[in-house]
């Protein structure tokens, strides 16, 4: 089930959510740290975690769900949002140069249609960024968060799922490592959980964010075939079959070959010697 677009937009302008864009996106942009000149495109929710990555770009907008509902984005400037299923995507084939999903994928009805229109929109060697709840953490136990929604991925079943694409899994990064409570007190020490969980406890993270490469293969082309080879007795019979004919089979210029349509008639057409 999808989180609702009022849910997730008072979500992230809560003070918690506010903490988990900070942190979140601070992986993304480890991740991606440099996008000059690149076209982006945010899928689910992404357009917390957008402005980070439009500042070199050339390009950024955002697709959401029929089933979550759209808003639009940004607030200061002309929107950059449209509406479209998960699989029919309203981009031409290789326009896309990164796309990263929030939000998305685990909440997407079916997995495959929705990767398939990620692998088709990006350029040939373009990346997708992924952000997952990670089925070991906290945080896709609560449903007080967007993060409880939906279905959430081991590193195992991210990769799997990428790869059964052809997508090339590359870099994995982690975050939220503080239970996802309101409490103040666990809000500003969340820094300090960061801290220990990304040195002790990266596989307990409440966040999942993984790159993947489109793959390009080359179809192979069909294997020349094989040249029918003469079997050895057969060449062995012709052989001594033309030491018992001597030289009555050879044709009007002196020479003799078991290929020459002279030769063969003439043997035929002879008799054998006693």
């Amino acid at each position: 089930m999808r989180p609702d677009i009022i849910d997730l937009q008072a979500f992230y302008g809560s003070r918690q959510g506010q903490l988990v864009r900070r942190l979140v996106g601070r992986q993304i942009r480890l991740l991606w740290p440099d996008l000059p000149g690149a076209r982006v495109l945010g899928l689910g929710y992404a357009v917390p975690f957008l402005g980070l990555l439009g500042e070199a770009s050339e390009r950024v907008c955002a697709i959401m769900p029929p089933a979550q509902g759209v808003a639009p984005w940004p607030a200061q400037h002309a929107n950059q949002v449209a509406m479209a299923a998960d699989g029919e995507l309203p981009l031409a084939d290789r326009s896309i140069d990164r796309v990263l999903l929030v939000h998305a994928l685990e909440s997407a009805e079916q997995i495959r249609p929705l990767l398939r229109e990620v692998w088709r929109v990006l350029v040939d060697g373009g990346q997708a960024m992924v952000v997952v709840p990670n089925r070991r953490g906290l945080w896709c136990l609560s449903e007080a968060t967007p993060f409880g929604h939906g279905q959430p991925f081991s590193v195992r079943q991210l990769k799997d799922a990428l790869r059964s694409m052809l997508f090339a899994p590359s870099r994995t990064a982690t975050a939220l490592y503080m239970p996802p409570s309101r409490s103040r007190l666990l809000l500003r020490t969340a820094v300090a959980w960061e801290r220990i969980g990304l040195r002790w406890a990266q596989p307990f993270a409440g966040v999942l964010a993984m790159t993947a490469t489109k793959q390009i293969y080359a179809i192979p082309s069909e294997p020349a075939k094989a040249k029918r080879r003469q079997p050895a007795y057969a060449t062995a019979r012709v052989a001594s079959t033309t030491q018992r004919v001597g030289p009555q089979a050879a044709c009007a210029d002196g020479r003799w070959s078991t290929n020459n349509a002279c030769s063969l008639n003439r043997l035929l057409s002879q008799p054998l010697p006693r």
